[in-house]
């Protein structure tokens, strides 16, 4: 081919590539996923991918509430307006619902769904995962449902059933899975085809345990789906519990789409015409130009590559100029296998108002916390923008590897990140009220609203959290920042952990690697002070300390009233206890109006988790149980133990801690850390050294 032609033939063919979506899909789709691989799919919610087998809801043997979906990435064509042609369709996939209490722990079901968008996620419950629970009719879909709990408001006819749903939980035609001697709840693994035949107006549902399709469907209905099929949809399963230990496994899955018909201009367009039609006139040459006409042609082909040339150097100078941005994204991506969405630059700067100052609702050394309405979802959210250095880029990775991992209620819930124009951004969800640290301090006027059933309910959210991260994880997980500023709380003012930017992941079974210590002071425990070692016991010692912030409503390190001197709260409490007078530590803003049981409860656990002995600290797990009054109380000495450690340190105190100021954290969102020059105090036996 000319060289000239060739490039014209490239350009075009990238113009078509780009503003003709006919090209940029195929028009029939085919493909099987013996085991499910990351690549080709969106984790959203609580869902998972391990050893190609997709996870929707938690794997826990707690009773939770869960909602996850998995969506297939590219988008599939069901309608073609050109054509006037739409599409038929077979899917095939194997599932398994895994209860540890069959019995007596079951709900809600799992769904396979078509919808027009690809970040559809609904609520825990009867919801499926399918629909927001304050937004029913938000959520457009087509899913198949296999339903394992009688919910009287979706009207379901038992709790072993598959429904057809369009855009709603009340099923349009449902079929009893008991009729075919199949019980869902069993945990065995299902096959099921789902068959949609558009020129006969026909939905089939077969559903087995073997692997043979059986030769009569369990649902079938006669439906025209072309009104509800949109140009582009995506694919994909749901599934959602609620107060349950059921798990939704979706084993493998294979889908054909047929039917609709290749658009062809010279057959479609009716103003065309034939070759025949046309008189051809053969082309008349000038002799006396020949040679002319040869000379530019000759110099037109050797130009044409010359050209071509110079703009692949121009394009790989580009290239490389980026390429250290590019390499950033690339590691981070490749790095977070079960990271949740990606958003656009561009979405987060439209959602904070191009970042501007009215929005910002928090600060710290990290950069800042903007509040964002996602106009995709028309939520609000809390943005963290990293500056630009090192130790941020560390901090933002660190978070994101970590907490992309992680589910669990009493966590604030990363929703997404964007690494783009250099820029480093974590959506989180918003926290209405803000941090703890902002209840108890910076709003004096509101502080009665913070009740002691709230204040006792804070500390067992924060308690369930840390549990789950010290032995719940695949690997353990110590936060090293547990603060009353990383606490936040929700609408319902639920404990939510946040801020993992100093978290590190350690195999249960190895021993801490000592780094430079890191945290805030009053929350540090004596021996991470001293050897630079963090482990779960570190953390229990900031949760102690937590905790007797929230009863006491006094900060880990205070000034006497009227005086210069500080008093470490730790050690009040301490005294306090060996006097007999522990009760007297009840924050006055209170009124007396607390239960004197649980309060007692909650400073004894404070105190034994703030011991300076590590080995007498209780695991979180059972910090739990006593709070939850299923396991009895540890034994606290009335005399605070003391605990000698050698005289020099292993490093400078400028490099042991990372202390952080109280001024400017955030209100909302996740929490912040800020550095600061304030005092470094220790506090071991008493006294201050």
């Amino acid at each position: 081919m000319n060289p000239r032609k060739h490039i014209l033939f490239l350009l075009i063919f990238t113009f078509n590539s780009f503003f003709n979506p006919s090209m940029a899909y195929p028009r029939n789709v085919s493909f099987e996923f013996p085991f499910l691989p990351l690549q080709n799919f969106t984790l959203l919610g609580d869902s998972y991918l391990r050893n190609g087998v997709a996870g929707l809801t938690i794997e826990s043997d707690v009773p939770s509430s869960s909602a996850g979906t998995l969506i297939y990435t590219t988008p599939i064509r069901f309608s073609d307006n050109r054509t006037n042609s739409t599409a038929s369709f077979s899917t095939r996939f194997s599932f398994s619902i895994v209860s540890l209490n069959p019995l007596s722990s079951v709900g809600d079901g799992l769904s396979f769904f078509i919808s027009p968008e690809n970040h559809t996620l609904g609520s825990p419950g009867g919801y499926l995962g399918l629909v927001n629970s304050s937004l029913l009719t938000q959520n457009k879909f087509i899913a198949v449902e296999f339903d394992t709990r009688l919910d009287p408001y979706f009207n379901d006819p038992n709790e072993n059933h598959v429904g057809l749903d369009i855009n709603s939980l009340n099923s349009i035609k449902t079929a009893d899975c008991d009729s075919v001697g199949i019980d869902l709840r069993t945990g065995i693994s299902f096959t099921t085809w789902i068959d949609y035949n558009h020129d006969r107006r026909n939905l089939e549902v077969f559903l087995t345990r073997s692997r043979s399709k059986p030769d009569h469907p369990i649902l079938e209905m006669d439906i025209d789906l072309s009104s509800y099929f949109q140009e582009y949809m995506f694919l994909g399963f749901s599934a959602s519990t609620e107060g349950s230990t059921e798990t939704h496994l979706i084993e493998n899955w294979s889908f054909k789409s047929f039917g609709i018909k290749h658009f062809n201009p010279r057959i479609n367009d009716p103003h065309n015409v034939t070759d025949n039609t046309v008189v051809k006139t053969p082309p008349v040459y000038d002799s006396g130009n020949d040679n002319f006409r040869k000379k530019i042609g000759f110099g037109l082909e050797v130009s044409g590559p010359v050209c071509l040339f110079g703009v692949l150097v121009l394009f790989g100078y580009i290239s490389v100029k980026k390429w250290r941005s590019i390499r950033t994204e690339m590691n981070i991506k490749s790095e977070v296998t079960r990271s949740p969405r990606e958003f656009s630059y561009k979405e987060l700067k439209i959602a904070t108002n191009g970042f501007h100052s009215s929005r910002i609702i928090g600060t710290g050394s990290f950069g800042t916390v903007y509040k964002a309405c996602l106009l995709a979802s028309g939520t609000t959210a809390a943005v963290k923008r990293s500056v630009r250095s090192r130790e941020a880029k560390t901090e933002f990775f660190a978070e994101l590897s970590v907490i992309a991992c992680l589910r669990h209620k009493n966590l604030v819930q990363l929703l997404g990140w964007c690494v783009e124009k250099g820029e480093l951004l974590l959506v989180y969800e918003l926290m209405p009220y803000g941090s703890v640290d902002k209840v108890l301090y910076q709003d004096p006027d509101d502080r009665g609203f913070l009740k002691w059933s709230h204040r006792y309910k804070i500390a067992i959210g924060l308690a369930s959290a840390l549990a789950y991260l010290h032995q719940e994880c695949d690997k353990l997980v110590i936060h090293r920042d547990i603060k009353a500023s990383n606490v936040m709380l929700d609408a319902n003012l639920n404990a939510r952990l946040g801020d993992f930017g100093l978290a590190r992941l350690i195999d249960h079974n190895k021993s801490p690697v000592s780094t430079l210590t890191a945290g805030t002071v009053g929350y540090l425990a004596p021996e991470y002070l001293h050897c630079g070692k963090a482990t779960d016991k570190t953390d229990v010692f900031s949760y102690g300390v937590v905790v007797l912030e929230v009863c006491c409503g006094r900060r880990p390190i205070d000034r006497e009233t009227g005086g210069q001197n500080t008093v470490n709260l730790v050690d009040w409490v301490w005294r306090l206890y060996g006097n007999g007078n522990i009760l007297d530590a009840v924050d006055k803003q209170l009124d007396e109006e607390f239960d004197e049981v649980e309060a007692k409860r909650l400073l004894m656990v404070g105190l034994s988790c703030a011991n300076p002995d590590s080995e007498m600290r209780p695991p979180m797990r059972r910090v739990l149980q006593i709070l939850e009054n299923e396991a009895e109380e540890m034994m606290v000495p009335p005399v605070k133990p003391m605990v000698n450690f050698a005289t020099s340190l292993p490093m400078s105190l400028e490099d042991l801690v990372s202390s952080s100021s109280d001024d400017d954290e955030p209100e909302e969102g996740s929490g912040s850390r800020k550095t600061s020059d304030s005092t470094f105090e220790i506090y071991i036996d008493g006294s201050r050294e």
